[in-house]
This record gives C-alpha cells, sequence and structure tokens, in this order.
C-alpha cells in the first residue's frame, strides 16, 4: 500500500512545483483571457439609445500594446498599477502652451544700461515763443529741443547736472570742436583727485565726440562714452548726449546759436 502511494504523491508534488515554476507572462492578454467565469446579470436594464460602439482597442490596451514591444519597464508596470487605466506620457512644453497651462517662465535680464525710448531723436510739436535754430533745454524733463520754426522741434534726450550743479540762463554758442580735449577745470580736480588732469579727445574722452561750448562759462553740450547715462541728473552741470545726436546737433547749428536754459 505505502509502495503504491508513495509514487502519486511525487507525481503530484512535482506538478505543484512545475506549474509554480513556469514563468509569468507580461502580456496583457494573459489576464484579458482569464478562465474565471463571471456570472451574467440576472436583469439588464434598457437603453434607451444604442450603445456606442467600442473602438477596436480600448487606450489602455493601445498604451500597454505599444510600451510592451520596446520597454516592459516602468511604463507597464504604472499600467499594472493604475487599475488598467493608461498612464499618458508626459506632455512637451509646446503641448502646455497649446493647452494654456501655467508655465514658469524664465527670468529676463534687464540691461541697467537701456535707454528709454524716449530719448531718442523724434520730431514734437512745438509752441514756444523761441525763433527756428534756437536751442530750449528743458533740464527738469531731460530734453533738448531745437526749434524747426514750422510749429515743430527736433526733440534730443539728454544727462544734465546733478543737484546743486543745475543751472539756467541764457548763453550762446561761443565754440565747437569736434573731438574734443579735456581739461577737467580745478574745482572738480578738488572734488575728484583720481581724475586726469588733460586727457586727449577720443573715444574714452567724457566729451565724446563733438562740444559745443556755452559763452564764457564751464558748460558745454558735448556727447558721451556713458550713452546710458541720457536721461538721468549726473553730470557737473554740461549737456551731455549720446554721440550720434550731438554730431547731428553739430551740423545743425552755428557759432552765435542762442542757447535757452530752463
Amino acid at each position: 500500500m505505502q509502495r503504491h502511494v508513495f509514487p502519486v504523491l511525487l507525481v503530484s508534488a512535482l506538478g505543484i512545483v512545475s506549474a509554480e515554476a513556469e514563468p509569468l507572462s507580461l502580456t496583457p492578454n494573459r489576464y484579458a483571457q482569464s478562465s474565471v467565469h463571471t456570472p451574467t446579470p440576472a436583469y439588464v436594464a434598457p437603453q434607451a439609445h444604442p450603445a456606442p460602439i467600442a473602438p477596436e482597442r480600448a487606450p489602455a490596451a493601445q498604451y500597454a500594446a505599444a510600451n510592451s514591444d520596446v520597454n516592459l519597464g516602468g511604463g507597464f508596470i504604472e499600467f499594472l498599477f493604475s487599475g488598467g487605466r493608461a498612464v499618458a506620457p508626459p506632455r512637451p512644453p509646446s503641448d502646455m502652451y497649446a493647452r494654456g497651462e501655467p508655465v514658469e517662465q524664465a527670468a529676463v535680464a534687464v540691461d541697467p544700461r537701456a535707454i528709454d525710448p524716449k530719448f531718442f531723436k523724434q520730431v514734437v510739436p512745438y509752441s514756444g515763443s523761441e525763433p527756428a535754430g534756437t536751442i530750449v533745454i528743458d533740464t527738469p524733463q531731460r530734453f533738448l529741443f531745437l526749434v524747426q520754426g514750422n510749429g515743430t522741434a527736433l526733440r534730443y534726450g539728454i544727462g544734465v547736472g546733478k543737484p546743486g550743479f543745475t543751472w539756467a540762463g541764457e548763453k550762446k554758442v561761443s565754440a565747437k570742436k569736434e573731438w574734443p580735449d579735456w581739461t577737467p577745470p580745478p574745482e572738480m580736480l578738488e572734488r575728484r583727485p583720481d581724475l586726469p588732469h588733460f586727457m586727449a579727445g577720443g573715444s574714452e574722452n567724457p566729451l565724446g565726440a563733438r562740444a559745443m561750448y556755452l559763452g564764457s562759462s564751464l558748460y558745454r553740450i558735448h556727447g558721451s562714452n556713458e550713452p546710458w547715462t541720457i536721461g538721468q541728473a549726473v553730470s557737473s552741470g554740461c549737456i551731455r548726449m549720446r554721440n550720434e545726436d550731438v554730431i547731428d546737433l553739430y551740423e545743425k547749428v552755428k557759432v552765435g546759436t542762442k542757447v535757452v536754459v530752463i
């Protein structure tokens, strides 16, 4: 009796081990073809309208099948643990913009040396009483006007004297120089002993490309090698302009031109 029972038990045990050792199939269809019988409901409510025809392959199955050929790792595991719902891959940034989703914007650097466009040369209306050819300097607004005589004026952006160095009055252009040399006056050297006592004209010269001297004063209308200071109060009383603007003005005015500073 024992000799017959032992072989039977051995064969049964080998069958169980063989079944447990069977490799796990990663094909989703294995689970779709389960042999477990699901009982049919006793009652099915009638539908008011015919049910829509399902697509040949559900999105979840499409996603799983697409990934099963190339990657049976994270994508398929997400499919298994998401209740059979497809986990959509991340959309590229362009798709986020198309859908109107908020996307963090990269910080845009602002150049601190940029010039406000309102200080660029432009033609503007002029209703003042000064005749054509007169230079009018509006210190508070940081503008220089060259009156045209037809109800307009050429307007240029300027840099003016810093607090304590502004002035007002009438002068005349007493001299004009191209690429002028610069000799700081004694008063400036006392305030700034680090300045050179003389600097030849050129691109590094703070007087810039042109200079128009105002009467017998130390003040000038001149260019600048620091164009980003236009529109600011930074000088010791001189009127500074962009080099391209001072060249344009230099060609339009003559020695003896009236200059009104307000």
